[in-house]
């Protein structure tokens, strides 16, 4: 518990936004529901329906354990992963799926409000490993 009482609120609150998308969208899109659109879209890169039924359950068993870790994480440099990750995300709708962009909470709002929870996290992350003791 004392990992959580060093950490600012704003910090606590950017982390469990973070946490809670990263494991949502593996569990339910991924494992419990396997949605038409994440097979669609992992659809263009692997031929066989079931190579890719088999790749999305185990994207969101590695969504869900790096939510687990985005709450959790001492290093700076996990968020900046995150930005990484996000922005690869979506340069593959981009590319695969434009139209995805026109739904609404559309990949492009949700992944550039990650983005910015990210930055933040990662601005309090770093003053509070900066700051004397």
């Amino acid at each position: 518990m004392r990992f959580f009482s060093t950490q600012t609120p704003v910090l606590l609150i950017c982390r469990a936004a973070l946490s809670f998308s990263w494991v949502y969208q593996g569990a339910v899109p991924k494992i419990a529901c396997q949605s038409s659109g994440e097979i669609a879209l992992l659809g263009h890169i692997l031929p066989l329906n079931q190579w890719v039924c088999e790749a999305i359950f185990w994207i969101g068993i590695a969504e869900i354990l790096f939510g687990l870790i985005l709450l959790v994480a001492s290093h700076a440099w996990v968020f900046w992963l995150n930005v990484v990750a996000l922005i690869g995300l979506l340069l593959f709708v981009a590319i695969f799926e434009p139209a995805m962009f026109a739904l609404p909470f559309n990949p492009l709002t949700l992944n550039c409000s990650l983005i910015a929870l990210s930055v933040i996290a990662w601005l309090e992350l770093k003053k509070l490993n900066t700051s004397p003791e």
